[in-house]
C-alpha cells in the first residue's frame, strides 16, 4: 500500500515540533494576550495552529506541497493556504475543528501566492503567478468565480481595499503593481516601480500602495491619485512583506536577508525602531486587532516571535513547525 504524504508530512512535522518544543514546555508569554495562530511550515507541507497563552500547539495538519501563504476568515473559523510550490490548490482549514475540511483545485491557475479574504468571509483573491491571473474562490463551496488578468510577469503577493473593491498585486517579473476591479473582473492600470516588487499593501482607504523592492533593496509608496511613486525606506536586503497597524499609523517590514524588523511611522516615514534576528529567517507578519502585539515566523529558527510594537521590543516566543512562513492571528480561543 502506498504511504499518503500528506499524512507523512503531517506526522514529520508533528514529530520535529515535538522534538524542539514538548506540549509541556513553559515558553516566554505575554500577560493578557490570547488567541490562536495558524502557521504554514513550508518544507514539510503543514500548517500549525498554536494556542498563544500557553505556546502549545494545538494540531499540526498537512497541505498542498510547499505551502508560503495563509489568509483568515473575519471570525476565524476558516484558514486558507496557498499550496504553492509546485502546486496549484488551496488547502481549507476548519479552525476550531482542527481539520483540513476540503481541498481547492485550481487547475491550470499554477503557483498560488498571496491570498486576501474579501468582505463576507466567503470569497478569497489569491495570485496565480504562472498564469499572470488574481483568481476569485469561493472556499465555502470549494469552486472558482472568475480570474482576473494581471497583465504582467509574476504576480505574487496581492493587497485588497477594505470594501474589497480593489487589489493590487506587485509583479515581480516585469518590475509593476496592477491595480485590478474586483467588482468588475477587470484590469485596470499598472505602474513602474523599482525592480524586482514583491511585498505588497494597500492601505484600508486605497490611497497609498507600499511596495518592497528586492533588487534595489528600497520600499516604495504609490499615489494612485496620480501615479506618483516615492521611496519610503532603503537599505533592505529583501523587504519580504508589509504589514500596517489597524490605525495605519505605523508599518512592520521583516527583511529578510539582512534578518530584521523595520518599524516606521507611516505619516513621516521614519524609523522608530530596528530589531535583529540574526540566523533566524524573519518572514511572515501578522498584528494582533488592537495594533499592541505583531507575531513574527522566524523560518530560521522554527518559532514565531512576539512584537511588543511600541516598544519595539521582542516580548516572547512561540514554537512552530519547520521553516514557518505565512501566519495568520484570530483573537478566538480554541478549547484545549
Amino acid at each position: 500500500m502506498r504511504s499518503d504524504p500528506r499524512i507523512l508530512a503531517a506526522v514529520l512535522g508533528t514529530l520535529l515540533l515535538a522534538s524542539e518544543s514538548p506540549a509541556n514546555q513553559a515558553y516566554a508569554q505575554v500577560e493578557g494576550l490570547t488567541g490562536t495562530l495558524v502557521v504554514v511550515n513550508k518544507s514539510v507541507s503543514t500548517a500549525t495552529i498554536i494556542d498563544v497563552a500557553t505556546g502549545r500547539a494545538l494540531a499540526t495538519l498537512p497541505t498542498g506541497p510547499g505551502p508560503h501563504e495563509v489568509a483568515l476568515s473575519a471570525d476565524g473559523s476558516l484558514a486558507v493556504v496557498t499550496d504553492y510550490n509546485p502546486g496549484s490548490s488551496l488547502t481549507i482549514i476548519d479552525v476550531p475543528g482542527r481539520r483540513v475540511v476540503r481541498t481547492v483545485d485550481l487547475s491550470q491557475y499554477a503557483m498560488p501566492h498571496g491570498i486576501e479574504f474579501l468582505p463576507g468571509d466567503s470569497l478569497v483573491a489569491v495570485t496565480s503567478e504562472a498564469t499572470q491571473n488574481l483568481v476569485i474562490v469561493n472556499v465555502r463551496e470549494g469552486v472558482i468565480r472568475r480570474a482576473i488578468g494581471t497583465q504582467h510577469r509574476g504576480s505574487h503577493m496581492v493587497g485588497v481595499v477594505a470594501d474589497g473593491s480593489r487589489a493590487w498585486t506587485g509583479d515581480m517579473s516585469d518590475n509593476t503593481v496592477t491595480e485590478l476591479n474586483l467588482r468588475t473582473g477587470e484590469y485596470v492600470r499598472s505602474f513602474d516601480v523599482p525592480q524586482t516588487p514583491e511585498a505588497i499593501n494597500v492601505t484600508p482607504d486605497g490611497s497609498e500602495v507600499w511596495v518592497g523592492s528586492n533588487g534595489t533593496g528600497r520600499v516604495s509608496v504609490v499615489d494612485p491619485a496620480t501615479g506618483r511613486v516615492t521611496t519610503a525606506a532603503e537599505g533592505f536586503g529583501w523587504p519580504y512583506r508589509i504589514r500596517f497597524t489597524p490605525d495605519v499609523r505605523t508599518v512592520l517590514l521583516p527583511d529578510l536577508r539582512n534578518e530584521e524588523l523595520r518599524i516606521l511611522d507611516r505619516a513621516t516615514r521614519t524609523e522608530r525602531a530596528r530589531l535583529a534576528f540574526a540566523g533566524e529567517a524573519p518572514q511572515g507578519i501578522i498584528i494582533t486587532p488592537d495594533g499592541r502585539h505583531a507575531f513574527l515566523s522566524l523560518s530560521g529558527a522554527g518559532r514565531v516571535a512576539i512584537i511588543d510594537i511600541a516598544a519595539g521590543t521582542v516580548a516572547g516566543h512561540l514554537p512552530a513547525g519547520q521553516t514557518p512562513d505565512g501566519i495568520v492571528y484570530t483573537t478566538r480561543v480554541l478549547t484545549n
